[in-house]
Parts: C-alpha cells; sequence; structure tokens
C-alpha cells in the first residue's frame, strides 16, 4: 500500500484521491510500506541492547538472500524484522527483536517505541498509532564463541 494526496488544481492522472485531509501545496507524495520499514528498521537498530532484528527464520533466510544478493543485500536486511501497515495518515508497525542478555526488555522496548516513532513521524509526516514489539530471542555472551571459529570447543582434553 502507497500513501497518496492529491493537490487542488493538479493536473488530472485518472487516479483518484484518497483522502482530503492529506493534501499537499504542489503535487502528491507517495511513501511506500517498505520506506517505512526501512526507517523503523534503522531507529530499532540504533538503540543499544538490540542485538538483531527478526525471528531466527526471518534471519536464517536473510543471511542466505544477503549471501545470494551479495551488493543489494543491505537494504533488506534493513528492514528484516519490521513489518507495517501504512494508511492516508497514519502508520502502525511490527517489529521483531533479538536483545541482548541483561538489557531491561520493558526499557528496551519503551526507548525502541520512541525512536521509531520519532524518525517516522519526522521523515514521513504519517502519525504513527501503535509499535508492536516481540521479543524472539536474547543473545548470549557465550553464542558468540561458537560462531567465530566455526566449530565448539573439545569437552576434554
Amino acid at each position: 500500500m502507497r500513501t497518496e494526496t492529491k493537490v487542488p488544481g493538479a493536473r488530472e492522472s485518472g487516479r483518484t484521491n484518497r483522502g482530503d485531509s492529506s493534501r499537499e501545496e504542489g503535487g502528491r507524495t507517495q511513501i511506500a510500506d517498505g520506506v517505512v520499514a526501512k526507517i523503523a528498521g534503522m531507529a530499532a537498530r540504533e538503540i543499544g541492547g538490540v542485538h538483531a532484528m527478526g525471528g531466527g527464520t526471518a534471519r536464517a533466510v536473510g543471511a542466505v538472500r544477503d549471501a545470494v544478493t551479495r551488493g543489494g543485500g543491505e537494504s533488506g536486511s534493513v528492514s528484516r524484522g519490521v513489518s507495517v501497515e501504512v494508511g492516508e495518515r497514519q502508520a502502525a508497525v511490527d517489529i521483531d527483536l533479538v536483545v541482548e542478555y541483561g538489557t531491561a526488555i520493558q526499557d528496551l522496548a519503551a526507548a525502541v517505541r520512541r525512536n521509531v516513532t520519532s524518525a517516522v513521524e519526522r521523515m514521513t509526516g504519517l502519525e504513527v498509532t501503535e509499535i508492536n514489539i516481540k521479543v524472539d530471542d536474547i543473545h548470549l555472551p557465550d553464542d558468540d564463541r561458537g560462531e567465530d571459529d566455526g566449530e565448539s570447543a573439545p569437552r576434554v582434553q
């Protein structure tokens, strides 16, 4: 879905206006769902304590897609774990997170909501009506050890 507005007196393109209150001077502005999702994803990642975005399956599929596309994979990973619904004047955002162990999840969720709301409203002019946050996993410090060397340490010597 795209956000569209029509200006009185502007050349008619055959499309209908989706709302009188969204009119702007000088033309029509359309904001795609993917744009709002990228803004929300970047804003969520700026908060300390967010380890990754998306559930386990989304992260695995995204990693494969990034490896296959090699230069174009970054833009897809920005919005990984984010889904949005964009209307004429409002947007709703759903975010899946993996948080760092030791992070106060309620405080993190509040900070993510504040930052995402601020970024989306400032950059798009849309009112953010809700941000639903789902914590899919918690990242433990020990999780990095096995990932770095590709194999686990021997149990006995």
